[in-house]
């Protein structure tokens, strides 16, 4: 069995954690020490007891609070060699770089990161499995690709990208140039591409789905939540939004 949760999702801060018996590990840390403890400490975990952070990319509300938290809390941590290189964040600490096609073991769980669009050195997404269910982990995406596709096939738990809906975007504040780069290919997924990409990759293996990385002025949650139901056409209790303050409590797959 593999439980996550999300402490916050969002232009602001990301930072998802997720466990398989006695291992914890962390996708991307957005959230400085002090703003970490606060966050686990709803949801019951000690920060010392999570063993690494997998950075998805060198952007700051991914990774601006990984090297301070590496070295407060004893973490690991975990990039690509690209995306290594590029974060100065990272300057100071180290980093166990990862090859961005080859799987890893973090004790009880096993690593699958995958290499995605996005306007950044090295981005990887990750699939992570503890032997019998698998949670894949797709957010900052500007397009769907087939490896996308079939590293995402047959997972029990997704988290997935809904950053914007496109007429919003279109009709908002953004400059031109922003509003460009945020929907193109190496940008983010807007609610529709999300729910083609969910609608290639579910079947009945899939038990939850947790849209996130939602843009405040951009999107909303009844939007992306709309967009997955139509896929899925459950009663709702499948999927869940994540925000940037309260994030999504706990979610157990089996």
């Amino acid at each position: 069995m593999i439980r996550f949760a999300s402490l916050g999702s969002g232009s602001k801060g990301n930072a998802l954690i997720v466990e398989s018996g006695r291992t914890r590990v962390l996708v991307d840390c957005g959230f400085r020490p002090r703003e970490m403890v606060s966050r686990l400490e709803r949801f019951g975990v000690e920060p010392e007891s999570v063993t690494a952070v997998l950075i998805t990319h060198e952007h700051a509300d991914h990774v601006g609070g990984a090297a301070q938290c590496a070295a407060r809390f004893g973490w690991a941590i975990h990039a690509s060699h690209g995306t290594a290189a590029a974060a100065g964040q990272l300057s100071e600490a180290t980093v166990r770089r990862f090859d961005s096609h080859t799987s890893f073991a973090i004790e009880d769980l096993q690593i699958s990161p995958f290499p995605v669009p996005h306007d950044a050195r090295e981005p990887t997404q990750f699939v992570i499995g503890d032997g019998a269910v698998r949670l894949g982990v797709l957010t900052d995406v500007g397009r769907v690709t087939s490896h996308i596709v079939e590293m995402l096939k047959g997972c029990e738990g997704l988290v997935l990208e809904c950053n914007h809906d496109l007429e919003m975007l279109a009709r908002g504040r953004y400059p031109p140039k922003l509003k460009k780069r945020i929907s193109g290919d190496f940008g983010h997924l807007d609610n529709h591409a999300a729910a083609n990409l969910l609608r290639e990759v579910a079947d009945s293996r899939l038990q939850h789905v947790v849209a996130a990385h939602l843009s405040a002025e951009n999107n909303t949650p009844d939007l992306a939540r709309k967009a997955l139901l139509g896929v899925l056409a459950c009663d709702g209790d499948r999927i869940q939004v994540a925000g940037q303050e309260v994030g999504v409590d706990w979610v157990e797959i089996h």
